[in-house]
C-alpha cells in the first residue's frame, strides 16, 4: 500500500508518523477546553467530538458516543462501528473526498487543532492490565543472568506465555512524571532486609494490546486477534532490585506497580494490518488453542532514547516488535483458557521486546547485563540503571511505501524519591 493523500499537507510527508494511512485516536485538550476525542492527522488533531456535535460524524443514531473522553464506548460497539468510521473519517480527509470539513472554512478552523497546542491524556478506562513475558530474547538474557544459560527458559516458556496481573491504576499517559520508588531490598551482603529507595530502577520496551470487544470463557486465536482494537507503546517501569526480593514464589509484585506507560495515540489494527508478519520458528509446536492461524504479529521498528536531566537523548536500543516469540492474540486466547472474562478496555502488555544482539536490547537490565557493564551516552555519562531527571522515550513507527506509522512517543521523566514515603 502507498500514501495516501489527505488534504492536510503534513500528513502527506514521508516522514510523518500520522497520514492519511495511520488515523489513530486518542484524548486531547486545548487550553482550558475539557478532554476531547481525536484523531491525530499530519500535525493536526481532528477533533470528533466536535464532528459528532455537529453531525458530520454519526456513529449511533440514538446517543453520543463520543461525549465522554475516552475511546470505551465506541470500542464497545464492535468491529461493523470501528470499520465504519474509519472509513468515514478517510472519506472527509482524503484529498478530493467529502469536502464537509474542507470546504467549509468555520468548521475546519474548529475542528483541526495544533498537536503543539494540545495536551494528551490517557485514550482510554484500563479495566484491568496484564503483562506477558513473551519475547524470547529478552527471557534468555535475563534467565542466563541469574540461573546460567543451560537453565535461561523455564520447561514451561516454550508451550505458554507465561504473565501477570499487574495494576490497571497504574497505568499514565506519555509525558507524566514517574517518581523512584521505595521498597524492601535485600542484599546478599546482609542477613535482613531494608526499606529504601530503588537503586535498580529500569525501563521496558513493550507493545500494549488493547481488547476493544467483551468476552466469556475460552476463545480461539483468531477471535482473539478479531477482538483487539488496536495497538500503543508501552514502558513497563521496573524495580529490579524490589523485584529480586519479592518475586519468589509468586512472582512480580511491587516492583511492578509503580507506573506503566503508554503512547497518547491508539494505532488500530486496521492501520497495521499491511505490516503483518509471521512469528519465529518454535521448537515445540503448540498445542491446538495457541497455534497460529496466520502472520499474528506486526513489522515495527522500536527504539529507546535515554536523555540525562538537561541533556542530549542518546539511542540506547533499536529493535522491532517481529522479535517476540507469542503474539498479541495468543496471550489473549491463552488469558482466557480458565473461564477468565476479558472486558472492553483490557491492556495486554507484550513483554519487553529485545533482539539477538547487545544493541536490540529492551532494558537496561540486559544492556548492562545486570549492572556489570555500565553503558556510556553519549554525553560521556555512564548508565547501569536509570538516575534521578533521567528521560526515557519509546519510539515505534512501521515503515511503508514512501509513508510510516507512528505511534506518537512514549515518555517519562525519573523523579526522586519521596525523602520519607510515610510523612503525613
Amino acid at each position: 500500500m502507498a500514501l495516501m493523500k489527505s488534504w492536510v499537507e503534513s500528513a502527506n510527508a514521508a516522514d510523518c508518523p500520522f497520514p492519511l494511512n495511520n488515523l489513530p485516536y486518542g484524548v486531547f485538550s486545548n487550553g482550558e477546553d475539557e478532554a476531547r476525542c481525536g484523531v491525530a492527522i499530519g500535525d493536526m488533531i481532528l477533533d470528533v467530538t466536535l464532528l459528532e456535535e455537529e453531525g458530520v460524524l454519526v456513529v449511533d443514531e440514538d446517543d453520543p458516543v463520543f461525549d465522554l473522553p475516552f475511546w470505551n464506548d465506541f470500542m464497545e460497539m464492535g468491529t461493523e462501528a470501528w470499520t465504519a468510521l474509519r472509513a468515514r473519517l478517510t472519506t472527509l480527509l482524503t484529498d478530493g473526498g467529502d469536502d464537509a470539513i474542507s470546504g467549509n472554512a468555520d468548521l475546519k478552523s474548529r475542528a483541526l487543532v495544533a498537536q503543539s497546542d494540545a495536551e494528551m491524556h490517557m485514550p482510554i478506562v484500563v479495566t484491568e492490565y496484564t503483562d506477558f513475558y513473551a519475547g524470547r530474547h529478552h527471557a534468555t538474557n535475563v534467565g542466563t543472568m541469574f540461573r546460567g544459560a543451560e537453565n535461561a527458559l523455564p520447561p514451561n516458556w516454550l508451550h505458554i506465555p507465561i504473565g501477570y496481573n499487574g495494576r490497571a491504576s497504574s497505568v499514565i499517559v506519555s509525558g507524566t512524571d514517574v517518581r523512584r520508588p521505595w521498597g524492601q531490598l535485600k542484599s546478599p551482603d546482609h542477613d535482613m532486609p531494608a526499606f529504601l529507595p530503588c537503586r535498580r530502577f529500569d525501563l521496558e520496551l513493550e507493545m500494549g494490546a488493547i481488547v476493544g470487544t467483551s468476552s466469556d470463557g475460552p476463545i480461539t486465536v483468531q477471535e482473539a486477534d478479531d477482538n483487539i482494537f488496536g495497538y500503543v507503546l508501552l514502558n513497563d517501569w521496573s524495580a529490579r532490585d524490589i523485584q529480586a526480593w519479592e518475586y519468589q514464589p509468586l512472582g512480580p509484585f511491587q516492583a511492578k506497580a509503580t507506573a506503566t506507560t503508554i503512547s497518547p495515540w491508539i494505532v488500530t489494527k486496521a492501520a497495521l494490518e499491511p505490516f503483518r508478519c509471521d512469528t519465529p520458528a518454535r521448537e515445540f509446536e503448540l498445542l491446538p488453542h495457541l497455534k497460529d492461524v496466520g502472520p499474528m504479529l506486526y513489522d515495527i521498528d522500536l527504539s529507546v532514547t535515554l536523555a540525562p536531566e538537561g541533556k542530549d537523548a542518546t539511542t540506547i536500543a533499536e529493535t522491532n516488535y517481529s522479535q517476540m516469540y507469542y503474539s498479541a492474540a495468543q496471550q489473549l486466547a491463552h488469558h482466557t483458557t480458565a473461564g477468565s472474562p476479558m472486558n472492553v478496555g483490557d491492556l495486554l502488555g507484550s513483554g519487553t521486546i529485545s533482539g539477538p544482539t547487545k544493541s536490540e536490547r529492551g532494558s537496561l537490565l540486559e544492556l548492562s547485563w545486570g549492572g556489570k557493564e555500565p553503558m556510556t551516552l553519549d554525553t560521556g555519562e555512564a548508565r547501569t540503571f536509570l538516575e534521578d531527571g533521567d528521560t526515557l522515550t519509546l519510539h515505534g513507527a512501521a515503515k511503508g511505501d514512501g509513508y510510516q506509522i507512528g505511534f506518537g512517543d512514549c515518555t517519562g521523566a525519573v523523579l526522586p524519591a519521596l525523602k520519607d514515603p510515610y510523612a503525613r
